[in-house]
């Protein structure tokens, strides 16, 4: 057994998600490990949102995460990479907002004010999918339902700290750790080339996309996504 053996897993759900991203892994890792859920709603920085989780997590972990919780693990490998054994990233970027994504933001985040909270998830859910999954009405119910969970105020912090986000990419070749970068062969928010960038910027990372599936991952193919990371955490 080596070190990394048991040690606790901590997982970062992505923007207006809750535990429930991950449902379909936990647990296949518990088998590894602890498995954390990262609280991730209370601050509207990165760098905030990275300390908060920092303080209260173990003093050496295995990091994933999706989307935003992608944009936070990278914080976290930002402020204390020697914390960090292995790091997966899914379905995420190294690069900071572009104006555009910014605009639209800024839109959504007026909706969140007037607790326009349906207008939201029928805007975001056909970037979130796979096109052969937008009419399952289980998985929507299930984005539905982790927007629910996060409720508007957290949503709007959530929104503010990406838009404000530092650019990752010039920290990329100094994550020494073994990483893991994932996406979905038709993810239209964060799409294959950005996790392209990623993996090669890292000198220890690996890439696997992922077949039929979009942004979301982790529910749209939960067990490929449970084998990657299994495989990947006890490797």
């Amino acid at each position: 057994m080596s070190a990394d053996d048991f040690l606790p897993i901590l997982l970062i759900p992505g923007l207006n998600c809750s535990a429930r991203l991950y449902a379909g892994q936990v647990p296949s890792l518990w088998a590894l490990g602890p498995v954390i859920v990262a609280d991730h709603r209370r601050d509207n920085s990165m760098p905030a949102i990275a300390r908060r989780i920092l303080e209260k997590a173990p003093s050496h972990f295995r990091l994933a995460g999706l989307s935003m919780g992608g944009y936070v693990a990278l914080e976290i490998m930002r402020q204390a990479p020697e914390r960090v054994t292995k790091l997966a990233l899914l379905d995420t970027s190294a690069r900071p907002d572009l104006p555009e994504q910014t605009e639209r933001r800024r839109k959504l985040i007026t909706l969140a004010h007037e607790n326009r909270m349906t207008e939201i998830n029928d805007a975001l859910w056909p970037l979130l999918v796979h096109e052969s999954r937008m009419r399952d009405r289980d998985l929507r119910a299930l984005v539905d339902q982790m927007a629910a969970e996060t409720g508007p105020a957290a949503f709007i912090r959530e929104q503010e700290a990406i838009i404000s986000r530092a650019d990752s990419r010039p920290l990329l070749p100094a994550i020494r750790c073994p990483t893991l970068v994932v996406v979905g062969e038709e993810d239209r928010l964060t799409p294959p080339d950005l996790a392209r960038e990623i993996a090669q910027g890292i000198p220890a990372a690996r890439l696997e996309i992922v077949e039929r599936s979009g942004h979301l991952t982790s529910i749209e193919q939960p067990d490929a996504i449970t084998k990657l990371l299994t495989g990947f955490f006890e490797r």
